[in-house]
């Protein structure tokens, strides 16, 4: 990056539209934008997540480094064409979720979203992560979108999903069972 943003307001976007990487214009309501935003929202979750005291010292570090990725993501999507996300991040995901699942109880029920503050406040980032991977497949029926991005949200989710589990183990809190209605 060659240069900071120094002032933050250029008011060319006041007119409904704004800027990609590359100088092109489009609305602020289009479906790459739209991908951006939930990407964006991801990310914001994230920083949420960590910023609670009680996170394990190695998921502290793991969500870091995706947080990281994520903006990494929002950087591809900003400019057509321009890759960030690689299958060796995929495979990294992969790796950590089957780590994480491993040492899980199987499943005997649903689960529905609570139990510890950090598996709750994982549960809201698992879905707008499922949210942000509706938007940018909703692009790539439009524009050319990186299949290892779209693989890295899917993993990504499911790899949430898994930590939300492992959060209320290793905080010593119960999962928050469905109870089907008799």
């Amino acid at each position: 990056m060659g240069f900071r943003l120094s002032k933050i307001y250029t008011r060319t976007g006041d007119d409904g539209t704004t800027g990609l990487g590359d100088g092109v214009r489009v609305a602020k309501h289009s479906p790459r934008i739209e991908a951006l935003g939930a990407i964006d929202e991801l990310n914001s979750q994230f920083g949420v997540l960590l910023a609670e005291p009680n996170l394990p010292a190695e998921t502290h570090a793991m969500l870091t480094r995706i947080q990281h990725e994520l903006f990494e993501l929002g950087g591809e999507l900003s400019i057509p064409n321009y890759t960030r996300i690689t299958s060796d991040m995929v495979t990294r995901l992969e790796q950590e979720l089957d780590l994480l699942n491993d040492a899980m109880p199987p499943l005997q029920e649903f689960i529905l979203p609570g139990g510890s503050r950090p598996a709750a406040l994982c549960h809201v980032a698992r879905a707008v992560c499922r949210r942000a991977e509706r938007r940018l497949a909703a692009l790539a029926q439009q524009e050319p979108v990186s299949t290892a991005a779209l693989m890295y949200l899917n993993r990504l989710s499911d790899l949430l999903f898994v930590l939300c589990r492992a959060l209320n183990r290793a905080l010593g809190v119960p999962d928050v069972l469905w109870a089907p209605r008799s």
